[in-house]
């Protein structure tokens, strides 16, 4: 897979590929990723990319030409599956459309700024827009590096057991249960007895309950009405 990330702060996206998971993954060659700074594609000595609204009021907008010429000049080297803009008003970012990108080959990611994109760059050029939650933040750069990670953990071999991802809380619409580890007995804390039994049926029978118990607790929303 390939992700092109388009932006004007690319020193914000540097860290999270630079550690960890993410980090492997590229040097495992499983995921290439490539950060164009916006400001590259500007001729004038000032490299500004935005300027006052129409209209006016608050706030700058990303002006359309210079995300044009880098959007342009990125498609004549290869197709993308998907040209995303990283915006509150998208769809909320949700395990399925992780699910779904991580099957793509080339991804090609818009970061807004200031206040925003020129309208006619959305409807133009953007084939999904995503957001990652009910609030603004001051560019998409960090709303890009939460796509790219929930992405890129599931590319066949990024993770040391790739069965991993398939039981993540939001996988099958369930959060996932408690999980335990050494010592089974801490200060008096103990472990469910079920867990170390090595009785493997029954341990997924309770893991199983535990997880349609957490999710009926805490998020009866993920549930259908007979679930419930």
């Amino acid at each position: 897979m390939r992700i092109d990330i388009i932006t004007v702060v690319p020193d914000i996206l540097r860290s999270p590929f630079e550690a960890s998971i993410l980090k492997r993954a590229i040097e495992k060659g499983h995921v290439e990723i490539h950060l164009h700074n916006l400001r590259d594609y500007v001729s004038d000595n000032y490299k500004q990319v935005d300027d006052y609204q129409f209209g006016g009021g608050a706030g700058m907008v990303m002006m359309i030409e210079p995300i044009d010429k880098c959007i342009s000049t990125l498609k004549a080297q290869r197709d993308y599956d998907e040209v995303i803009y990283l915006t509150p008003d998208g769809e909320t970012l949700k395990q399925g459309i992780a699910n779904e990108l991580s099957l793509k080959e080339n991804l090609l990611i818009l970061c807004g700024h200031y206040k925003g994109v020129d309208q006619r760059v959305r409807d133009h050029f953007i084939t999904r827009e995503i957001s990652i939650g009910d609030f603004v933040l001051s560019g998409g750069e960090l709303g890009a590096a939460v796509l790219c990670d929930a992405i890129i953990r599931l590319l066949p071999g990024v993770l040391g057991n790739e069965t991993s991802a398939l039981t993540d809380s939001f996988q099958d619409n369930m959060l996932a249960p408690p999980i335990y580890t050494r010592p089974s007995d801490y200060k008096g804390w103990k472990v469910p007895a079920i867990l170390t039994s090595g009785n493997t049926p029954k341990i997924e029978e309770w893991r199983e309950e535990q997880a349609y118990e957490r999710t009926r607790s805490l998020r009866p929303d993920l549930l259908s009405e007979e679930e419930k």
